[in-house]
C-alpha cells in the first residue's frame, strides 16, 4: 500500500454524543490489498474511498470496534420479523456504482434524517459519491435492495456498502428509502443480517459492523447482533495484535426472552 497523507483531525464537536469532542486519525492511502484492508479493519480503521479512519478521542472512548461472530450467529426475535418483512425484496451483490436513482436515494434518506435526527445536510453528487462510496477497490462491494412490486417499475429503496476480504465481511453504510412502508422493514438490520449469511456461506470468521456508540441511537443498534466481540485497544502498527474480547451473550438470552430488538 502507498500512504499518501496521513494527519490528526483538530478536535471539534462530536456528531454522535454532543457533549464531546471528536477527532479522526486519517490515513489517504492507494493501492491497499484486500489482505491489507482486512488487517487495516481488525485494528480498528474504517475505509471510504482512498481514506481511512480510527478514531483519535483524547477524553473519549465510547467509539468500540464491534464484530459478530459468523459461526455463532442467532438472530433474535425482532432480526427474525426484519428477515421476514424484506423477504420480498430483490438483492443484488456487485461493485458500487454511482447513478441518479443512487444520489436520488441518498437525499431522501438524508433529508428525512436531517428532519427527524437533526443531522446537518451533507449533499452528494456524482463526483463525491463515486470518491466515498464507489472507489475502485478490491475489497469494495455493494449490496442493492429493489422492490419488484413496486408501482410502475422496480424500485430500488436501499443500498448498502462494504468491504470483503480474505477473512471477513466489513459493513461500511447503509442508506434506505424513508417512505413508511419501507422504514417498517428495518431494512439496515435486513442488510447486516444478509452480510452475515454471505459470510457464513464464504466460511468467513466475522462481519464488522464499525463503532458501536452506547449513547447515540443511531449507532447502539450494532450490539444486538450477538454474539460479538469489542476490540479492547487500538494497536499502534500492522504488527501488533489487536485484542478482540467476547462481549452481550448472556443480554442476547435475556433479550429472547423478552422479545426486544
Amino acid at each position: 500500500m502507498r500512504l499518501v497523507d496521513r494527519f490528526v483531525e483538530t478536535p471539534h464537536a462530536c456528531s454522535y454524543l454532543p457533549d464531546e469532542h471528536a477527532s479522526l486519525e486519517v490515513r489517504v492511502m492507494l493501492d491497499v490489498s484486500s489482505a491489507e484492508t482486512g488487517a487495516l479493519i481488525e485494528r480498528g480503521w474504517r475505509r471510504f474511498g482512498p481514506i481511512y479512519f480510527r478514531p483519535a478521542c483524547a477524553s473519549c472512548a465510547e467509539c468500540v470496534s464491534l464484530r459478530v461472530v459468523v459461526a455463532r450467529f442467532a438472530p433474535n426475535k425482532s432480526q427474525r420479523r426484519s428477515a421476514r418483512a424484506g423477504a420480498r425484496l430483490r438483492r443484488v451483490v456487485g461493485p458500487p456504482r454511482v447513478d441518479p436513482d443512487r444520489l436520488d436515494l441518498y437525499a431522501r434518506w438524508h433529508a428525512d434524517r436531517e428532519r427527524v435526527r437533526g443531522w446537518a445536510p451533507n449533499p452528494q453528487d456524482d463526483q463525491r459519491y463515486g470518491l466515498e462510496f464507489a472507489f475502485a477497490h478490491p475489497s469494495a462491494r455493494e449490496a442493492a435492495f429493489y422492490d419488484d412490486d413496486a408501482a410502475g417499475a422496480p424500485r430500488l429503496v436501499g443500498v448498502g456498502l462494504f468491504d470483503e476480504t480474505p477473512a471477513a465481511m466489513s459493513a461500511a453504510f447503509f442508506f434506505h428509502d424513508p417512505a413508511p412502508e419501507y422504514a417498517r422493514m428495518s431494512l439496515g438490520t435486513l442488510n447486516v443480517l444478509e452480510l452475515i449469511e454471505d459470510a457464513r456461506a464464504k466460511q468467513l470468521g466475522h462481519v464488522y459492523l464499525g463503532y458501536c456508540v452506547s449513547g447515540c441511537a443511531s449507532l447502539r443498534y450494532k450490539a444486538s447482533f450477538r454474539p460479538h466481540e469489542a476490540l479492547r485497544s487500538r494497536p499502534a502498527g500492522l504488527d501488533d495484535t489487536p485484542v478482540w474480547v467476547e462481549a452481550g451473550a448472556r443480554d442476547h438470552r435475556h433479550e429472547e426472552e423478552q422479545g426486544h430488538p
